[in-house]
């Protein structure tokens, strides 16, 4: 069996051998066995978690990473790709609410909604449902200065417009970027004077993020499945041998008279 000594994984993965004692301590790769001197011998699977781990980083996040790869560990890899696939369908959604807002941004005279009817004045739970947010979510955005909703002359309650309602969708999309509080009160605030083209300029930016995250997302699912294979969770050959029997079915169904 190859070993591997830590300096090779870490040079591979260009990150140093402190940074793999660290995932070890987390346990989310196997202890590695020890020579007679005290060293660790890595293996080719534990390579292949290392490997998967800094792939899961970099696509899902440091914490569903370590969830993934103890559910690999303890042999339910049913449950890590289960997980995978529900932030890969956050991220679709995200997209969906990334691609609308910045259809209205460059069309603003777009129906918010083809299936609901868009008032002038609506109730933040409206708004909430519109914009698919919480309630809550409008209310710390309207603490933080983001977005200032009429009030009711006679209650008080908040009243927003189609406008707020761009405003809002425009956080949405830009609240997992890297614009500070500042820079996206201006951004937000510039939907207010019809002057968007910043707004439409950092829309497309964070799509690009959202672009560059899902391929790194599918990067991620590749050393998963190379890891799952390394592990013995899985077997290539009967993917394999299924697809060419579904290939050959359809094939040969389609000759028949």
């Amino acid at each position: 069996m190859r070993y591997y000594k830590p300096i090779e994984i870490a040079r591979e993965l260009y990150i140093s051998t402190s940074a793999l004692r660290h995932y070890e301590s987390w346990g989310v790769v196997p202890a590695p066995a020890r020579s007679a001197k005290g060293y660790r011998l890595y293996t080719k699977l534990h390579l292949a978690y290392f490997r998967c781990l800094r792939a899961l980083f970099a696509g899902f996040g440091v914490s569903l990473a370590c969830e993934v790869l103890c559910l690999v560990q303890k042999g339910d890899i049913n449950g890590a790709f289960w997980l995978v696939n529900q932030e890969q369908a956050r991220l679709q959604h995200e997209k969906a609410v990334a691609d609308q807002t910045l259809m209205l941004l460059q069309n603003p005279e777009l129906p918010l909604s083809p299936n609901k009817k868009l008032k002038k004045r609506m109730t933040i739970g409206e708004a909430a449902e519109l914009a698919d947010v919480q309630p809550s979510a409008i209310r710390h955005w309207e603490k933080e200065g983001l977005i200032t909703p009429d009030r009711d002359p006679d209650n008080g309650y908040r009243l927003f417009t189609p406008m707020h309602i761009r405003q809002i969708l425009l956080i949405r999309t830009l609240r997992k970027t890297v614009y500070v509080l500042e820079n996206m009160k201006e951004i937000v605030k510039s939907i207010e004077h019809r002057s968007i083209e910043k707004a439409k300029s950092v829309t497309l930016e964070a799509l690009a993020s959202i672009h560059d995250r899902n391929r790194r997302q599918f990067y991620a699912v590749h050393q998963l499945v190379e890891l799952c294979v390394e592990a013995g969770h899985m077997d290539p050959k009967e993917y394999d041998k299924g697809l060419w029997y579904d290939f050959y079915h359809k094939e040969q169904t389609a000759r028949e008279p």
